[in-house]
């Protein structure tokens, strides 16, 4: 597949103006939450082991004596934290090596390239039907880094075909984010936030296939009424980075081979095998790890890597997501910081008892709000997952909110602010690529922003109404 050159042109030109790394802003957290040890009261409450897993024993909130942490434990915490994380933390490498090895086969590219060149020449065909794959790929791996490259293809094909950069942006990038937020099977988000909520691992399955479905179905209508109307009036068209009349020659080369064709069927027979797992065998995140990293090695041996191919991509998949996989190190340091000053307890009771005014209905909605605002803090999915899932659980317990209805708001929260927040290095690398200026990507996506938080909004409220599980 040809690499456009406006994608190295570009990348680095990204987010000049708001240069703050999810590290420094995580360090600062520390930093605060070492603080307030020192000035917020300190508090426990009893737990006790219930059908497999830990609950907060409601009415039993005590004042304890103030345990402030010292300058060093700044520094100690962010260690712990990675001891504390790693079987998260490996998970999320494990699963991104094995994604490493099925790129590496080119099987995803060739499959890009052979879905736009059957659509090539029907240009309205072009966005529901690669929207749908890039909102696989996002509910399935989690596709997020990845799109940059895909940008870089079908942004100028779209203009090539009569349409503009906005839409063919808005098919790679908000294809995989629909498919990311709904979270079928992505093990990033979901995964990580039920491992932490001690919920079995994807179950809730059906109610986020409807909603894929809902939020695939807006998001297509969406861009193709955009298309439609810049397709009848083509001045109001938007080029960014491109020219009018540009054409675009995939790569004659990149053809979807018999052995990327039994690559790709490999991958998808590694998800049957994972649902079969999770449903009949209740496996969890080491089985599921092993799975991917099982199947990652058969992948790269159907796709004739070499033993020696197949350890290095596997490597190069961790490079992807070691961001992801340290800040989750990072948000645990946090939680020990407050464990050690007896300060989580006290956020749950004093969390609970405001929040007790409220209908668990709006409880719900509210947590969704809390994981959208939360998401600039911390762009990555299971980060955000490690540092809100271990206070969102029990404070779900304690305010009559299912744990699958937390995990559902978090989920929900991330995926709606991916697609907007400027602390996302994805969103504005992608736009950079296209040639977007995020001021006017924003205004273009808002009313869509707007659709979403509603769809999120009614989803919380079913449930909340069938009370989610399975608790």
């Amino acid at each position: 597949m040809k690499k456009n050159k406006i994608e190295d042109q570009n990348l680095h030109k990204v987010n000049k103006g708001f240069d703050i790394n999810a590290f420094v802003l995580l360090f600062f957290v520390i930093v605060i939450s070492m603080i307030l040890t020192y000035i917020l009261p300190a508090g426990e409450y009893e737990r006790l082991e219930k059908d497999g897993r830990t609950v907060v024993v409601p009415g039993s909130f005590e004042l304890v004596e103030q345990s402030p942490v010292g300058f060093f434990h700044i520094f100690t915490s962010i260690h712990g934290g990675m001891t504390n994380g790693a079987g998260i933390i490996f998970f999320v490498l494990i699963v991104g090596g094995a994604f490493g090895i099925l790129k590496a086969t080119g099987a995803l590219d060739a499959l890009v390239v052979n879905i736009t060149k059957k659509v090539a020449n029907k240009e309205l065909l072009l966005i529901p039907v690669v929207m749908l794959f890039f909102a696989i790929a996002g509910t399935l791996m989690g596709l997020a880094e990845e799109t940059i490259v895909y940008i870089a293809i079908i942004t100028p094909l779209a203009i090539a075909l009569g349409l503009d950069a906005m839409v063919g942006y808005a098919i790679v990038s908000l294809g995989a984010t629909i498919g990311f937020m709904s979270a079928v099977l992505n093990p990033f988000n979901v995964g990580v936030a039920q491992s932490i909520a001690e919920l079995p691992t994807f179950s809730g399955m059906g109610l986020r296939i409807i909603l894929f479905a809902v939020l695939y179905i807006a998001g297509v209508l969406y861009v193709y009424r955009y298309a439609k109307k810049i397709k009848a009036n083509p001045e109001l068209r938007y080029l960014g980075n491109y020219r009018e009349g540009t054409q675009v020659e995939l790569d004659a080369n990149t053809k979807l081979t018999t052995r990327h064709k039994w690559v790709l069927i490999t991958f998808l027979f590694n998800f049957v095998v994972l649902i079969i797992g999770v449903v009949k065998f209740g496996w969890y995140i080491t089985e599921i790890a092993a799975l991917f990293l099982l199947f990652g090695v058969l992948i790269g041996i159907v796709g004739k890597l070499g033993p020696n191919k197949i350890a290095d991509s596997f490597i190069d998949g961790t490079k992807d997501v070691i961001s992801g996989a340290l800040i989750i190190g990072f948000a645990q340091a946090i939680l020990i910081v407050f464990q050690d000053g007896k300060l989580i307890d006290s956020i749950l009771y004093f969390a609970s008892t405001l929040l007790s005014e409220f209908s668990p209905m709006l409880t719900a909605i509210g947590m969704f709000f809390l994981q959208l605002v939360l998401n600039f803090l911390v762009p990555s999915g299971s980060g955000q997952a490690a540092l809100t899932m271990p206070i969102m659980a029990p404070l779900a317990d304690l305010v009559g909110v299912t744990r699958q209805t937390a995990v559902l708001a978090f989920q929900l929260g991330d995926g709606v602010s991916n697609s907007i927040f400027p602390t996302s290095g994805v969103l504005l690398a992608g736009l950079a690529v296209a040639g977007i200026p995020f001021t006017k990507w924003i205004k273009w996506i808002l009313p869509f922003i707007v659709i979403q938080i509603t769809i999120c909004v009614v989803f919380l409220i079913i449930a909340q109404v069938i009370q989610y599980g399975p608790f």
